[in-house]
């Protein structure tokens, strides 16, 4: 039966559709339109180096959160697949420091490169409030500020599985 509501429930419905599909269409726009923007400011990313020293900071596993220009903690670069999440280990050696990355490629940060690794609240829209009621307990996220060849500053988050082991990484992570 083609009733008034029945005709009139299709009609609200295909109009929600429309404007989901709509809204969706603006955002993936507007996230390809800030990867083009950022492609220039970016360009290339260190490449690895073919030896490695022994790691100086054991392999921590976790979440890579995303990298941001610093200092805008809200600026995601959506350039290349630095802008998405995925599981993680970092590695701390003599010549940097590796992100070896799920489903993504690596990201090498050379240790000349690195002027600050701190523990931060949120990065990348990720906020991690720190634990209720114990002063001493870090904040949720490692960031790594450092330089990209370009010239451009970026920080690179990451969210341990243990964050007591970000100890480890503020103390022997100061840049050299």
């Amino acid at each position: 039966m083609n009733t008034p509501t029945t005709i009139g429930s299709y009609v609200f419905a295909f109009v929600i559709v429309v404007v989901i599909g709509v809204v969706i269409g603006r955002m993936l726009r507007g996230w390809k339109r800030r990867a083009k923007r950022q492609l220039d400011l970016l360009s290339e990313l260190p490449s690895m180096p073919d030896l490695l020293g022994a790691a100086t900071v054991a392999p921590t596993r976790g979440l890579y959160v995303g990298s941001t220009l610093a200092p805008n903690w809200l600026e995601r670069i959506a350039a290349g697949d630095l802008g998405f999440r995925s599981k993680a280990v970092l590695t701390r050696y003599p010549e940097g420091i590796l992100l070896e990355r799920s489903g993504a490629t690596p990201i090498w940060i050379p240790q000349d490169s690195i002027s600050a690794i701190r523990t931060e609240r949120g990065l990348a829209g990720k906020v991690v409030p720190s634990v209720r009621n114990k002063a001493d307990s870090p904040a949720g996220i490692l960031a790594i500020r450092w330089r990209l060849p370009s010239g451009t500053e970026i920080d690179t988050g990451f969210r341990g599985d243990d964050r007591r082991d970000y100890a480890r990484w503020t103390t022997t992570g100061e840049a050299a």
